[in-house]
Formats: C-alpha cells, structure tokens, sequence
C-alpha cells in the first residue's frame, strides 16, 4: 500500500492534508461512553494520521482542535479539552521530537492560560528544527477571526490599499509559511467548513468521510490520497 500511495504522492505534487476531527463525542454517544473518552481515542487517531503522514511522505498535517466557537461548549468540556491538550503535549512531546516532527500552532493563543501557553512555546521551540511532518495544530482558531486580524496587520503596517494583493493577504494569516491544503478531509459525515481555513482552501480538494474522527486510521488516510488522486485540479481553467 505504502508505495502505491507515495507515488500518487509524487505524481499530484500532494504536499498539505488539512482535516476538521469531527465526531469525537458523537463516537463516544454511540457506545453509552463519556465525551472524555472520545476525545481521548481521538488523540489516539491523530498520533496514528501523523505516523502514517510520516510514513507516506505527507510533509505538512493541519489539524481543528478547538475551533473559537468552541469557548460556547460546557465549562466542563472546555476545561477537559485544553488540560487534554496539555497533557498530551507533555506526555507526547518526547516522542514527537525524536519522531522528528516539527510543531507549529495557529490561532490566537493569547485567550489561553499562561501555563498552556508555555507548553506550546516549548513544544515549538523543541521541535523548530526538526525536518519531518510538519504537524500545524489548530488552537482558538477561526478563519475570520485570522482574517480580521490579518487586514488589522496590514493597515497598521501602513501599506496602500492599492497595494494589498493576495500574496499580502495569505502573508499575513497564521499559516504563512505553509503551503495552502491539498486536501481537505472531514470526519463524521458533515458537510459544511465551519469557519476553518477558509481563504486557504480556495482550491483544496474537500474528502467528507462518514467515519468519526476516533476510526481514522493510515487505511482511511491512504482511501482519501487515492480519491485525491482521481480528482483533476482546474484552478478555474
């Protein structure tokens, strides 16, 4: 399987998998389980995507962790997912370093506490020179938000409105020094984007699975590069 997936790699030019991990809670209902548990396995899911990103060649995974509409889920959960996203960090960190990830967060990480904060900075500083996938965590993210914020940018850096083109726009946005997504994936069977890359998915290819999030394993991720690899990009043309 590896090596018909990395020459559909190589033949597309497929460099950036995007995906919303949706269905974590809905997975967990199915089974009478607690939401807790699903986002557990979902963790479980993303450490499985990124080793088989790794072992296809993929260089760069995005992935929603918690979206800026997040904040309106119950206290409870909310506590839960951002001490799962520390601990996770901290229990992981080790391992993902000598895996030679590199780690990058987006979204405006100011809103979380200090001491997430610190893990984050610390997880980017270890890995910053590290050559593998590119692992870009999603965080109090929200497309227009990032939008708003990138005009907020480019006005204060005083450039003339006439000179404001695209490349300054995408620039300006938290993923500037990655390439826009290939591929966008959605777990869990819906269909709409919910706010997430919006001016970066111009041209992605959107892959909707019926699976939630917590069942993505490296076959799901290799079925999504062979159905990239029967879409024709046009760009328009």
């Amino acid at each position: 399987m590896e090596t018909e997936i990395k020459n559909i790699i190589n033949d597309t030019d497929l460099k950036h998998i995007a995906i919303i991990m949706d269905g974590n809670r809905r997975w967990a209902k199915e089974r009478n389980l607690p939401s807790a548990l699903g986002h557990k396995k979902g963790v479980e899911a993303l450490k499985t995507t990124l080793r088989a990103c790794n072992d296809f060649g993929v260089k760069y995974l995005t992935v929603y962790a918690f979206s800026t509409e997040n904040w309106n889920r119950k206290k409870e959960e909310v506590d839960f997912l951002m001490n799962l996203v520390a601990v996770t960090l901290t229990n992981e960190l080790e391992e993902m370093h000598k895996e030679n990830v590199q780690i990058h967060f987006i979204g405006d990480l100011t809103k979380l506490s200090d001491s997430l904060q610190k893990i984050l900075v610390n997880a980017v500083e270890t890995t910053k020179n590290n050559t593998g996938v590119v692992l870009q965590i999603a965080l109090n993210y929200g497309s227009r938000d990032e939008i708003v914020n990138a005009v907020k940018k480019i006005v204060s850096s005083g450039i003339n409105a006439d000179d404001i083109s695209e490349k300054i726009i995408s620039d300006n946005l938290y993923t500037s020094n990655v390439p826009d997504p290939d591929i966008l994936v959605r777990t869990g069977g819906e269909q709409r984007i919910s706010n997430y890359l919006l001016w970066q998915i111009a041209y992605s290819e959107i892959i909707i699975r019926n699976e939630f999030w917590p069942e993505f394993d490296k076959n799901l991720l290799a079925e999504c590069i062979k159905e990239f690899g029967k879409r024709q990009r046009r760009y328009g043309k």
